[in-house]
């Protein structure tokens, strides 16, 4: 398979506002140039769907992996404390190759996307300068 890494687009960009992410999962929209060859021949879907890994731009990420606080003896039910989180590497932006066994089809927006955990994300490229 060969992947070309472009920046994201401004077409690809959703309305992710109201979605909310859990836990270590990434949304990402899949790369649609994948669905022809370098030739210009457009694939059938089950060639596609055959593939081992696929490419794509993550949209949004969760929070990440939650970390257990300790409790405190003394009344814990009294307290409310915020869960913390180990952040995830993947950030808003990044092209992603991930398992293509591992993603999760969904349509958001009328665009197909794809929800994986961040263990099936085997490559994260970043552009840093939409970062600075």
């Amino acid at each position: 398979m060969n992947i070309k890494y472009k920046p994201l687009e401004e077409k690809f960009m959703i309305d992710t506002t109201k979605v909310i992410i859990v836990g270590d999962r990434v949304l990402i929209k899949p790369e649609e140039d994948l669905e022809k060859t370098n030739s210009g021949l457009y694939l059938p879907p089950g060639v596609k769907e055959k593939e081992k890994v696929q490419g794509g731009y993550v949209i949004k990420v969760g929070p990440g992996y939650p970390v257990a606080t300790p409790i405190d003896d003394d009344e814990p039910w009294k307290e409310n404390k915020d869960t913390k989180y180990i952040p995830l590497q993947a950030k808003e932006g990044d092209f992603a190759i991930f398992l293509r066994k591992d993603a999760i089809d969904i349509e958001l927006d009328k665009q197909k996307m794809v929800i994986v955990s961040q263990a099936a994300i085997l490559l994260l490229m970043r552009d840093d300068d939409l970062f600075n």
